[in-house]
């Protein structure tokens, strides 16, 4: 394995990397067909991107102005990939990580052509989305597939689909969940609620076979049996957009529901979102985080997304090896790299118990 040339890819949504970027940013986010599907959509998709992210990119550059004019999640992807990159090499395998941004740079067409240049024997593709969404790891693997043959890039490419109860994924939350926990030092650990956050979808995703709530359910399922903890935990959705129906319930209706039983101590635990950005940073940290201590909540707190934890780099290291040694496809990925959109029927995640 030493002397093979691998090239693992690390896709992510991508952020805006100054306020000039949120238009266009939201402007591909919206022109992605995995994002705007309807009967008919791909005729109006552009103009239609066009105007929401126009009539957005005010409204969003004020939650970008509050965490530093631009999103982190680029800066906080370079370390994780040159962590796994120092962490894989220490293995003794003979590989270089790239990075591949759906929406923003470094886009997905960027990676594919550095990676046809460097000569490269295989790819591992390794989504940060512990959970598979066609949203989210689809929209990821069909924009790849579709640059690579664009492109003529000719490399055997074996893809992680999804790890939501990788025990190192897991071990990596419980210990930021300790860590966080120690902020309530006066507060007995029954009276702490564990909220955990995740990125909603919309209802219909799930109806035709999206499998990513079964696979967060069974990402808080897992923390909470390693976890071992008295605390009372709830689960619910953030970051909904339009007029469709969503996951529920939302994180202010759950914030509302604790003030409204008189709870007081909250810790909310993003629990889909591998790196802070802007729906950690602003929607729970500052948003989220205004409404509970005006309406009730006495200490409010916010579990540091995972970064560069670690354990995290461990979980991700093990994949890529686990993955490079396997020629069995699980059934998830196989779907995905032949792109079938029409419905997205995939079995149970090989990880998932």
């Amino acid at each position: 394995m030493a002397g093979k040339k691998i090239a693992v890819v690390l896709f992510q949504l991508g952020g805006p990397d100054s306020l000039e970027a949120v238009e266009p940013f939201l402007f591909n986010l919206f022109s992605d067909p995995c994002i705007i599907s309807f009967p008919g959509s791909f005729l109006v998709r552009k103009p239609l991107a066009k105007l929401i992210s126009k009539r957005c990119s005010k409204k969003s550059a004020e939650k970008y102005k509050l965490i530093g004019r631009k999103s982190p999640i680029l800066d906080l992807t370079q370390q994780q990939a040159s962590a796994l990159e120092s962490m894989l090499r220490s293995w003794d395998i003979n590989a270089e990580v790239f990075i591949a941004m759906r929406y923003w740079n470094p886009l997905i067409e960027t990676s594919v052509r550095k990676i046809k240049a460097g000569g490269f024997e295989q790819a591992v593709l390794l989504p940060l989305y512990p959970q598979f969404s066609q949203a989210t790891t689809l929209s990821s693997i069909d924009k790849w597939t579709r640059q690579t043959e664009l492109q003529g890039c000719v490399i055997p490419s074996k893809l992680i689909c999804c790890y939501p109860n990788q025990p190192l994924l897991i071990e990596a939350f419980v210990a930021n969940i300790n860590f966080s926990l120690n902020r309530f030092n006066k507060a007995a650990s029954t009276d702490i609620d564990l909220l955990f956050s995740a990125h909603g979808v919309p209802i219909s995703y799930i109806k035709h076979g999206d499998p990513y709530q079964l696979q967060v359910e069974e990402t808080v399922r897992s923390i909470i049996k390693r976890g071992n903890w008295s605390s009372p935990h709830a689960l619910c959705y953030q970051s909904k957009i339009g007029p469709m129906k969503w996951l529920q319930p939302s994180l202010k209706e759950s914030i509302k529901h604790l003030i409204n039983m008189g709870r007081k101590n909250l810790l909310i635990i993003p629990v889909t979102f591998v790196s802070d950005h802007v729906e950690t940073m602003y929607e729970i940290n500052i948003e989220a985080r205004k409404y509970a201590l005006t309406h009730g909540i006495r200490q409010f707190e916010m579990m540091p997304a995972l970064n560069s934890h670690p354990k995290f780099i461990q979980c991700l290291s093990e994949l890529v090896q686990t993955r490079l040694v396997s020629d069995v496809q699980p059934d998830t990925c196989e779907i995905l790299l032949n792109s079938n959109k029409d419905r997205i029927t995939p079995k149970m995640c090989p990880w998932m118990k």
